[in-house]
């Protein structure tokens, strides 16, 4: 197999990898992206984007189409539909990246950036519906805006389905809680804010012990079909869209013995410089410990691995320097 040798690979062309290689790239280093499918991850699904710094609206394609450009203009080489197999530290301190378990590339660092998908229900409309404003999301933060003295359904029992749900009711006219069980798993705080929340607005309204059997509606969404978890009972929810809190899953699998992971396989760092346990190898994006899930501080996470990455090639020995 030919062995190229880059600078950088970015493993990962969402808007992390992207914004990491705009840097590295900028400052004349061997840069190559390289993405399992095209550029832009989860973004390119977004139709409409109004919290991204310096744009008062712009969408997810348009926002990729520019960082694209921006890369390639400084020369960074795009590899797309070229998934990473295997990734492996070499004696000489190098690490080979393998590109669909034929092509290898050989990096004096690497910036992870695979990102990470939301868990999804697996219901029918699920899929048809998903684009924000009009139908289903799964980022209150991001899309609450849209959903303005309208009416929404919220699905999940943990932290972040209680925080997006006590945002949403900021914006809805009314929020529908559905969870499965009868009980929430968040913290204890959590459901009491909820708890105060509902007393004083009565804008949301809890869904208990009952799942959520499809997604309904013409060309956005007009309702939804549950079914109680006890004795299977039948049920329906007028509603103008769906926000779905049911967790993200990281893109991280093929990562299973090379960097340190925790139990739900994000890639732990180093909160300053985010440093993983190989020395040479960053992480930015959703994929890492602590990450904010969100558009602007994924951006900033490439810049931050960028960043500290020249840090290490012009001295390899300050990988091992603590954080401020």
């Amino acid at each position: 197999m030919d062995e190229q040798v880059y600078d950088i690979v970015i493993v990962g062309a969402g808007p992390a990898g992207l914004s990491a290689a705009v840097y590295t790239s900028r400052d004349r280093l061997k840069t190559v992206v390289v993405d399992k499918l095209i550029p832009g991850g989860q973004i390119n699904t977004t139709d409409r984007i109004e919290n991204f710094p310096g744009h008062v609206r712009i969408s997810g394609p348009e926002l990729v189409k520019r960082l694209e450009e921006q890369c390639r203009n400084f020369g960074t080489e795009i590899r797309q539909v070229a998934e990473v197999t295997r990734l492996e530290k070499r004696q000489d301190g190098t690490i080979l990246v393998e590109i669909n378990r034929k092509d290898t590339l050989i990096a004096r660092s690497v910036i992870l950036s695979p990102g990470s998908d939301y868990r999804k229900l697996g219901v029918p409309g699920e899929d048809r519906f998903r684009r924000a404003g009009t139908g289903v999301s799964y980022c209150g933060t991001c899309d609450a805006p849209f959903f303005k003295d309208k009416v929404v359904v919220a699905v999940g029992g943990g932290n972040t389905a209680l925080e997006e749900t006590i945002h949403l009711t900021r914006f809805a006219r009314k929020v529908y809680l559905v969870h499965r069980r009868n009980e929430f798993r968040g913290d204890k705080i959590l459901v009491e804010e909820l708890d105060q929340v509902i007393r004083q607005t009565g804008k949301c309204e809890l869904v208990l012990d009952t799942v959520v059997t499809s997604i309904e509606g013409n060309q956005h969404v007009e309702y939804v079909n549950t079914q109680t978890v006890k004795d299977g009972k039948a049920g329906k929810i007028d509603c103008d869209g769906v926000f779905i809190f049911v967790g993200t899953i990281p893109n991280t699998k093929f990562l299973a013995g090379f960097v340190d992971r925790n139990d739900a396989g994000y890639i732990t760092c180093d909160p300053w410089y985010l440093r993983t346990s190989v020395p040479g190898v960053f992480v930015a994006g959703d994929c890492r410990v602590g990450a904010m899930m969100q558009l602007a501080t994924a951006c900033g996470d490439g810049v931050v691995a960028a960043m500290a990455l020249k840090r290490h090639l012009k001295n390899p020995a300050w990988w091992n320097t603590p954080g401020p």
